[in-house]
């Protein structure tokens, strides 16, 4: 009995991690294939970047609701919801026929894993509700969260290469439907019966409009520099919106975000130091990525495939995060993990134009991918410690919406220090991107080591009993 009850959590991790994959990976998976993309479709240079930005302002400015969701209305119910949005969406966009059409799609997609992404975590964290358990579980899911960005660079340039851009959308399918269809035989329904279900759909509004005004104002700097009149006014929006929202939460009877979720030192602890490493996690991808086919000319599958260490590395740092964190608590990891990212980025930030990718790139990201690794699985823990697992929702959505905030913020700033750089730079244009791409790994190495000194006022001891209590009288 007790061997059929590991199979069948087994399944249902599996299940999690499959979907969080997912949506993880579609952050990154289109990155190579966009030129073909705006060939076929006839995007505009500036447009272009729609194709990405449409699935990132969605998926982060509705993360919130779709924590509350998977909380409210059952994470059977939610699951298969947010996962059937996210396959149609992937059929639709791998068929569209105009810019137009394929940018709807990516927006629907976003939305299907603000809804899918959350319950994910909240599934693993009412079906393991204590001890190894549990952390191993975490460690999986951590694992995946972290693989699925990196794997998206190279499976997009292998579909892109050898089938069509259009495959880096259909791919969604056929592992998508599978997970629903086993998801409706294995995972059971899981809610509190005399829950409160009133939405707060005017919180949700401003929330979402909030991130997604300052997502959009972000990302637009390319185009828009800091100081223009259009992203100070679109950030004043953000600030407005946002300011209203908290405010609203103090005074609606059934907030999206109860505050005293905030009043747990582990919940802001783990928010600000995911935010932080959103913000040097993506830059890491983004900046090599240009780095390797820009400055070494490699082609989208070569440039790709060299980032499989990278993959294994952050893998292996997951696991190792999974099997200790019991032992050694949330906090120690951490530490270790962002300053062994710092020193990474601190590597990487001398390379130069001719510098090889075993002497002088794979060193350093192994560093930086190895000790991401092991920040995952004791950010996801922290985050829902203290908290009742009818939150458990609520508390995966917030931390995943700090990545999302935090890795947009920081391509955006960092990207405008790697250019000012570059087009300061006397000499040869590969030497002059390399010399702003050194600048923005050198300040990705600052940011890491002040995450790992904000980690250290996280508590040590790890307190499971607020989530796990009543745990058991979660099924129907």
């Amino acid at each position: 009995m007790n061997e059929e009850h590991q199979t069948h959590d087994g399944l249902i991790l599996a299940l999690a991690c499959v979907a969080q994959f997912m949506v993880v990976l579609d952050v990154s998976i289109v990155n190579v294939a966009l030129p073909s993309i705006g060939h076929d479709l006839h995007y505009s240079a500036t447009g272009l970047q729609w194709v990405v930005n449409a699935y990132v302002l969605t998926f982060a400015g509705f993360l919130l609701l779709g924590g509350r969701t998977a909380d409210l209305f059952g994470r059977r119910r939610v699951f298969i919801a947010g996962l059937g949005l996210f396959v149609l969406a992937s059929l639709l966009g791998g068929l569209a026929q105009t810019s137009g059409e394929l940018t709807a799609a990516r927006a629907a997609q976003g939305l299907g894993g603000a809804v899918l992404s959350p319950a994910t975590l909240t599934i693993i964290m009412t079906t393991f509700t204590e001890g190894e358990g549990r952390h191993r579980a975490l460690g999986a899911w951590s694992a995946v969260s972290g693989l699925g960005g990196a794997f998206g660079v190279i499976l997009g340039g292998v579909l892109t290469s050898y089938l069509s851009w259009r495959w880096v959308l259909f791919v969604n399918i056929p592992i998508g439907g599978a997970a629903a269809l086993a998801t409706i035989s294995v995972l059971s329904e899981s809610r509190r019966p005399d829950a409160d279900r009133r939405l707060d759909v005017p919180g949700a509004i401003l929330a979402t409009a909030g991130l997604a005004t300052l997502v959009y104002a972000i990302v637009g700097t390319d185009v828009h520099p800091w100081g223009s009149t259009r992203t100070e006014m679109l950030l004043g929006v953000a600030a407005a919106l946002l300011i209203i929202f908290v405010i609203s939460q103090r005074l609606v009877p059934a907030p999206l975000m109860p505050l005293s979720l905030f009043s747990s030192r582990w919940v802001t602890t783990a928010n600000i130091v995911m935010l932080l490493v959103g913000v040097v996690f993506f830059s890491m991808w983004y900046f090599l990525s240009l780095y390797l086919q820009d400055v070494h000319g490699y082609g989208p599958l070569k440039a790709g495939l060299l980032f499989l260490p990278m993959s294994v590395a952050i893998i292996v740092g997951a696991q190792t995060a999974g099997r200790t964190l019991g032992k050694l608590g949330p906090r120690r990891l951490l530490v270790v993990g962002l300053a062994l990212s710092a020193i990474g980025f601190a590597w990487i930030s001398q390379l130069s134009a001719g510098s090889s990718y075993v002497g002088g790139v794979l060193g350093g990201t192994l560093c930086i991918s190895f000790g991401i690794g092991l920040c995952f699985a004791p950010l996801a823990t922290a985050a829902t410690t203290g908290v009742h697992w009818t939150q458990a929702g609520l508390a995966s959505g917030v931390l995943n919406t700090s990545r999302q905030v935090g890795g947009s913020i920081g391509l955006a700033a960092l990207a405008t220090i790697a250019t000012d750089r570059t087009l300061h730079y006397n000499g040869a244009h590969a030497a002059a991107l390399t010399a702003g791409f050194d600048r923005a790994f050198g300040v990705a190495a600052i940011v890491a080591a002040v995450a790992a000194l904000w980690a250290v006022r996280m508590p040590q001891v790890v307190r499971e009993t607020a989530i796990n209590s009543d745990a058991v009288a979660m099924a129907e």
